[in-house]
């Protein structure tokens, strides 16, 4: 990864920054045409150095370097390392910028790395759910635009199923559209097997990757909520759990970071990630 952001840094600002090689003479003929003998300097300098160079060759020109990155792992050392590495940047003044997204609890867990808790400092955007017409008219848009039809009932049924989750609007659309992508039309049964195939693929990726990442008193907190058919009061989680308002508030701001469960109003909390609640209940009885 790091190499990658190297070399699309050096591809993107060709045009600012010297693209020269370094040469050795490594040998010299005298004969009647003479010739000579170079190779090529290796960079052993390292990743954050090369960068930095750029980024000050960059800066003299009068412009920075914006770097972004989808889908943050936090179990990737490159990440961290990246991550590490632009607090330098920015410490030395450098006109660089970060912009991560990811999934929240990958976001919540790689705040939460020691390397870098200066990200905790960051700017922050929380992504809510997706109303369900903009989901409706994202779906049918995508179709249209490409030529092609779409079954109604199977996009209805497709847009209670994404629930205004986003990952879920690329997954469902995308397993609906490719299994039959030679087709002039999205059915019923391919919408179906779209919604399905998503569903699994949500379970596995998602649900299950969250439910690994719970301590065991994250787990009591949530358990805790599922009593209630919809929103839980603090007041309520106290008394089940029989631990201080303060014990249950840092439970309560923990999960609300790792986009489990949203506030709903003052001292309102309800279950956030779409379908964990089901997928939590399903745990607690195996």
């Amino acid at each position: 990864m790091l190499e990658e952001l190297e070399f699309g840094a050096k591809r993107a600002a060709a045009h600012l920054i010297d693209p020269s090689n370094h040469f050795e003479v490594t040998g010299l003929g005298i004969a009647p045409l003479g010739s000579i003998e170079v190779n090529r300097v290796h960079d052993a300098s390292t990743w954050r150095y090369r960068m930095s160079d750029i980024i000050d060759q960059l800066n003299e020109a009068g412009t920075g370097l914006l770097v972004t990155v989808d889908e943050v792992d936090p179990t990737l050392d490159e990440m961290i390392q990246l991550a590490a590495t632009y607090q330098h940047f920015v410490t030395d003044g450098k006109r660089v910028a970060l912009l991560m997204a990811g999934l929240p609890n990958n976001v919540s867990t790689l705040l939460n790395h020691k390397t870098v808790s200066f990200l905790r400092r960051a700017q922050q955007y929380h992504l809510g759910r997706i109303a369900d017409y903009d989901v409706r008219e994202a779906l049918i848009r995508t179709i249209q635009e490409n030529d092609r039809l779409a079954d109604a009932e199977g996009i209805d049924r497709a847009v209670r199923s994404i629930s205004g989750f986003p990952f879920l609007l690329q997954l469902v659309g995308y397993r609906a559209w490719d299994l039959t992508s030679d087709s002039k039309e999205i059915s019923s049964r391919d919408f179906d097997l779209g919604i399905k195939i998503a569903r699994d693929e949500m379970d596995d990726r998602i649900l299950a990757a969250t439910y690994r990442e719970l301590t065991a008193e994250d787990k009591r907190f949530l358990i805790a909520m599922l009593d209630d058919e919809e929103e839980s009061t603090t007041a309520d989680l106290v008394e089940r759990l029989k631990r201080s308002p303060q014990q249950v508030s840092r439970y309560r701001r923990r999960m609300i970071d790792a986009g489990i469960i949203g506030e709903r109003g003052r001292g309102l909390v309800a279950f956030e990630l779409p379908f964990f609640r089901d997928y939590l209940a399903a745990q607690c009885v195996k």
